[in-house]
């Protein structure tokens, strides 16, 4: 039956799936759009007026969902590094736990240094947008210097794993300084995009160095 004993139809359950559905593909695409016109256009040369132009929807709506250029760009900034949309700091996401589980340094580092080559392809780009509109744009220059700080805490984690194995040749601050002064996406930059290393030997030939200056012969 279809209506209440007394002939009124029962009132209707209200599922708001749908609208958050919609309003997360909605603040993906907007990203998405922002994104690329950071890293095509410049973050300076880019407006508001452009990203809504770019996703399809008002610039009011941007304003309504990340407050200003600067939210904006974090929010970015946060999909990049991540790879999605998902609330999870890098750090802590299934794929670098999974770095942390491998009893074997070596090994460890060799993933490691795979799983940043595919990031790095993902962010560099991001990067250096950003370092060119860092000594012109505040926001610019504040969100470098996050990642940064981002970065050197990730970094830490990984570093206190590393000496937990007990199979460091260098201390927990060094391992933590060469990894972090290794993955800001320049060496990646220089020797993928300008020298024309493939992924793969990138990957390998970092792993090596890291081997060689950081586990215990």
């Amino acid at each position: 039956m279809t209506e209440a004993a007394d002939g009124v139809n029962p009132p209707r359950r209200y599922d708001s799936s749908g609208r958050k559905d919609r309003a997360r593909r909605t603040q993906l695409e907007i990203l998405r759009a922002a994104h690329d016109l950071f890293v095509e256009r410049g973050y300076g040369r880019t407006t508001i007026a452009d990203v809504a132009a770019a996703s399809g929807v008002s610039s009011e709506t941007i304003y309504a969902t990340f407050r200003n250029k600067a939210g904006l760009l974090h929010r970015v900034w946060d999909i990049t590094i991540g790879g999605d949309d998902a609330d999870v700091v890098y750090h802590e996401r299934a794929e670098v736990q999974a770095l942390r589980d491998e009893p074997d340094l070596a090994r460890r580092l060799v993933a490691h240094a795979a799983l940043f080559t595919r990031t790095a392809r993902r962010t560099t780009p991001f990067l250096m947008a950003l370092h060119g509109a860092a000594s012109s744009e505040p926001a610019a220059a504040e969100m470098l210097e996050e990642i940064g700080r981002q970065r050197l805490v990730g970094m830490g984690v990984m570093a206190a794993a590393a000496a937990a194995t007990g199979q460091l040749s260098v201390t927990e601050e060094e391992c933590r300084d060469v990894v972090w002064a290794t993955t800001d996406g320049y060496l990646w930059h220089r020797l993928v995009e300008q020298r024309g290393w493939s992924d793969e030997r990138f990957a390998s030939w970092l792993a090596a160095r890291w081997i060689s200056a950081l586990v215990r012969a």
